[in-house]
This record gives structure tokens, C-alpha cells and sequence, in this order.
């Protein structure tokens, strides 16, 4: 006994004696190790707020649309030829009580347009709301416009805003004939706060008996893990999860008599959330969007290139002089053929997007090669992701 605490005082006095941050080393990778598991368990279970991954069903955006005219422009208006804006004018102008045929009007600083807007849940009048302004004829632009007094409906054919005012092209068109200069699109316009609600499209949320939570991208884990935040945040069953898309909030077992305010609640709850595993494709750009989620499964890629090219000539073949010949058309047609060596890489189980990438491009291959590579690896069931081509 005396030995071994003998012992003790002497790694006692040993440590006394070590420099301090040495003595500090064991706590410092402690809480090192800490801090990494933390990091690798925040990269693995994503917390996102509720509210950013669902809507509240019922509660959505309206799209209204009208049909209308922008004037004062500098001769960029429709021609003569697009008929349905001479005879807008004429009947607008029939309506302020001038009289005139349209066969005989010629504008140039006058355009017909759509006029498209969102209403806003909740909207009430009086409340404004941004419009997009789109020339429907030949106008060349809409620069230096101003949209006259259209009215904007909606889907069942009621009027619920009003749209005026000058219109924000973000884009110029100087020069002349074969020598101009343009930037953006000018036949389509924008007026901030451009249109005035002019009905109530609210919706009566004192009637609602059961709030419905809608996911935005479909997902049963999910589902099921914002009812169970929902139950433990009431202490009670509340919350029902439907299928993979739909969780259903019953409000008056909930005990809250105020639906915004149970709303705000059950928004501003947490929820670990892992993205889908989706490759997304669009062809016609050769963009390709990867998710970081997306994983390989063992697989070769061998990608060679073959080209085709036929190249036609046509030549004037001359006669001998005297000879009384005529001139002929020869056709001369050459084909040439390349077939590139095919180049290969190969990837382990477990595979993430990034080496993925390297690989591809170390054999040289493009985007529409790429694209074609997913489709033939997902054939062949070594992506682990859905691949959406777009």
C-alpha cells in the first residue's frame, strides 16, 4: 500500500511539474472529439423548421390574369397588321365617348399586353401587389410604357385587382437598321406595386376544424417525424400523419382556440430532415444537378467516341478546250471516320457524388456524355438517387 501511494504522489508530482498546456492535452481532444461528433451528427440530421418544408393546405397564392394596353411609346408599338390592337384602342376610346373606325387608325406608340399577378393569401383591398407586364403582339419594345387601367381576374372570371402604371423593362435597345444593341427582353415589363386589390380573397381560418400540413416534397420518414414533434410539443395525440405528403392537425384536441396562433406553433417546430437522394437532368441545356445525398453503387464506365463526318462537294468540271464538251456538276462526296480509343473508371461501393465528377472528367467526357453515363449507370442499377430528366 505504501508503495503504491508512494507511487501515486510521484505521478502526481510529475504532472505538477509538466508544462501546462501538456496537462491540458487530454481535456483539449475531448473536447475536440466532442465537437467532431457534434459537426458529424449536425451533417447528418439537418434540423429545418417546419414551415420550410411544408404549406398550410388552403392557404395558396391566386393567379390573376388580364388583357389591357401600354401607351406612350416611341414608334416600338404593334404594327398595323396585329388587327386586335387597333381595335382594343378604338373600343376604349368608344367607351370615353370618342367614335372612331378602326380601319382607319394607324399607332405605332401603342402595344396590347397580358398582365399576369400572384395574390397573396389573406389579401384584402386596398392592398397592393406587383404585375408582369408581356407584349401579346409584334411590338418591338415596351420601353418608357405605361400600363392603362386593366382589370385582373381570376380563374372563375371575377375581378379582384386593377393594374396601372409605368412599366420597368431592365434593358435597353439603341442603334439602327443592321447596327443596334439590346439587353434583356423589352417586350416584357414589370410595375412594383403596380396593381390595388380591389375584393377579399382571404380565407376564413376560424372555420377550420383540422389544420392540414402539406409536405413539399413527399416523404413518409418525414411525415411521421413532424406528427410525433407535433404530439410531443401538446403532450397529447394531435397529430395524424395521412400518407407520405399529408399531416393532419386536429385543433380542437389541441386545447388552442386561436388558429394563427396554433399554426404559429406547430411552424416554428423542428425536425431532423434529410434530403432525397435526386439526380436532375436538362437535356436541352446539358445542365446535370447533384445532389450531395446521391451514392454509387460498385460500377465500370467504359466511354469511347465514334464520329461520322460526310462532307458533300459539288464541282464544275471544265472540258478539254475544242473539244465542244459542256461544262459538267460533279458531286464528290467524302466520308471520314474516328473512332477514339474508349477510356474507363472505375468506382468502389459507397462512391459520392465528387468522385464521380473527377472520374468523368478525366476520360474527357461532356455534358451530354455525362447525362447519357447517369442514364446507362442508373439503368444498371448503380445510382442510388432518382434521376428526373427535366
Amino acid at each position: 500500500m505504501a508503495i503504491e501511494l508512494l507511487s501515486a504522489v510521484g505521478r502526481m508530482a510529475r504532472l505538477r511539474n509538466r508544462p501546462t498546456w501538456l496537462n491540458r492535452l487530454p481535456l483539449m481532444a475531448g473536447v475536440w472529439l466532442l465537437g467532431s461528433l457534434q459537426l458529424f451528427a449536425s451533417d447528418a440530421d439537418r434540423k429545418v423548421l417546419i414551415r420550410d418544408v411544408t404549406q398550410i393546405e388552403g392557404v395558396r397564392d391566386n393567379q390573376l390574369v388580364g388583357y389591357g394596353l401600354v401607351i406612350g411609346l416611341t414608334r416600338t408599338g404593334d404594327t398595323q397588321q396585329t388587327f386586335f390592337t387597333v381595335q382594343t384602342l378604338a373600343n376604349m376610346l368608344l367607351r370615353m365617348g370618342v367614335q372612331i373606325s378602326p380601319g382607319v387608325v394607324v399607332v405605332k406608340n401603342v402595344a396590347a399586353v397580358f398582365v399576369t399577378a400572384n395574390l397573396p393569401p389573406f389579401a384584402r383591398p386596398g392592398m397592393k401587389v406587383d404585375v408582369t407586364v408581356s407584349s401579346v403582339g409584334d411590338a418591338k419594345s415596351m420601353e418608357g410604357g405605361v400600363l392603362l387601367m386593366t382589370a385582373l381576374r381570376a380563374p372563375n372570371g371575377e375581378v379582384y385587382a386593377e393594374a396601372q402604371g409605368p412599366l420597368v423593362i431592365g434593358g435597353y435597345s439603341e442603334g439602327a437598321a443592321g447596327n443596334s444593341k439590346s439587353l434583356n427582353h423589352l417586350t416584357v415589363g414589370r410595375i412594383a406595386e403596380g396593381g390595388v386589390v380591389e375584393r377579399e380573397a382571404a380565407v376564413d381560418l376560424s372555420k377550420f376544424h383540422t389544420v392540414s400540413l402539406l409536405l413539399l416534397n413527399s416523404d413518409f420518414t418525414a411525415a411521421r417525424d413532424i406528427a410525433d414533434a407535433i404530439n410531443l410539443e401538446f403532450g397529447k395525440p394531435v397529430a395524424t400523419a395521412l400518407d407520405s405528403s399529408r399531416i393532419d392537425v386536429d385543433v380542437t384536441a389541441s386545447g388552442v382556440t386561436s388558429v394563427p396562433v396554433l399554426i404559429s406553433r406547430v411552424q416554428n417546430l423542428s425536425i431532423s430532415f434529410r434530403s432525397p437522394a435526386k439526380v436532375v437532368v436538362n437535356e436541352r441545356t446539358g445542365t446535370i444537378v447533384l445532389g450531395g445525398d446521391v451514392r454509387l453503387s460498385p460500377v465500370s464506365v467504359i466511354h469511347g467516341g465514334l464520329t461520322i463526318d460526310i462532307a458533300t462537294t459539288h464541282v464544275v468540271v471544265q472540258p478539254p478546250p475544242l473539244s465542244g464538251g459542256k461544262a459538267e456538276d460533279v458531286t464528290n462526296t467524302k466520308v471520314t471516320v474516328n473512332d477514339a480509343p474508349a477510356q474507363s473508371i472505375q468506382l468502389e461501393a459507397g462512391a459520392n457524388v465528387d468522385e464521380l465528377i473527377k472520374g468523368l472528367h478525366a476520360i474527357g467526357a461532356t455534358s451530354h456524355d455525362i447525362i447519357s453515363i447517369l442514364q446507362a449507370i442508373k439503368a444498371a442499377g448503380g445510382l442510388e438517387a432518382d434521376l428526373e430528366v427535366i
